[in-house]
C-alpha cells in the first residue's frame, strides 16, 4: 500500500514539473506582450552580430521552458516550436526571458562569461565541437551532467549527458549569459 501511495505522489509531483508551468508569464524582448508557457512568444530577429541584452532571469524557469520542448523535431535553420536547430533552440528559449542571443553558434559562444567545467549551472550555454573545429553545437545545461539540445542525429529536442562517450570528448566550454 505504501508503494502505491509513493507512486501516486511521485506521479503528481512529476506531472507538475513536466507541464512547464511557472507562476508568472514569460517576459518578451522589446516590450512585446507577455506570453504564457502554453503560448510562447515568437523569437526576436536580432541582427547577425546583435549584442546580448543584459538582464537577470530565473535559470530554473528557463530550463523548464527548454525541457518543455522535448520531442520537438529538428529542422535545419529552425528557430520556433515547429522545429529547431541547435542555435535556433537556444535563441528561442532565451528570448522568452528577454535575452537576445545571436543566431549562429560561433556568435553565441562569444556571449556572456566563460564558466569552468566544475561551475556549470542550470541555464548555462554548453558548447561542443562536432562538425568542424571550434564551436559548432550548443545546448542548455539542465543540472548535474545533463543538457537539453536540438541534435540532428535523432531528430528531436532531447536531454543528454555532457560526459557521455560522444559529447564528453567534444565538449568545448560553457558560457553564462545572465
Amino acid at each position: 500500500m505504501k508503494r502505491i501511495l509513493l507512486v501516486i505522489v511521485a506521479a503528481c509531483c512529476t506531472a507538475c514539473a513536466s507541464t512547464g508551468g511557472v507562476p508568472r508569464p514569460f517576459p518578451t524582448p522589446r516590450g512585446g506582450p507577455a506570453a504564457t508557457p502554453n503560448t510562447p512568444a515568437p523569437a526576436p530577429a536580432p541582427a547577425p552580430n546583435a549584442p546580448l541584452i543584459k538582464g537577470r532571469f530565473d535559470e530554473y524557469a528557463l530550463v523548464g521552458t527548454a525541457l518543455s520542448f522535448r520531442g520537438v523535431p529538428y529542422r535545419n535553420g529552425g528557430s520556433d516550436p515547429n522545429g529547431f536547430d541547435c542555435s535556433g533552440f537556444t535563441q528561442y528559449v532565451f528570448a522568452q526571458y528577454g535575452i537576445a542571443l545571436p543566431r549562429a553558434v560561433r556568435e553565441q559562444f562569444k556571449q556572456g562569461k566563460n564558466v569552468s567545467p566544475n561551475d556549470v549551472a542550470p541555464g548555462d550555454l554548453i558548447f561542443f565541437s562536432t562538425t568542424e573545429p571550434g564551436p559548432s553545437h550548443v545546448g542548455i545545461a539542465v543540472g548535474g551532467d545533463e543538457f537539453v539540445h536540438a541534435p540532428s542525429s535523432t531528430g528531436v529536442v532531447r536531454v543528454e549527458r555532457i560526459g557521455s562517450s560522444y559529447w564528453g570528448p567534444r565538449y568545448l566550454g560553457a558560457r553564462r549569459v545572465n
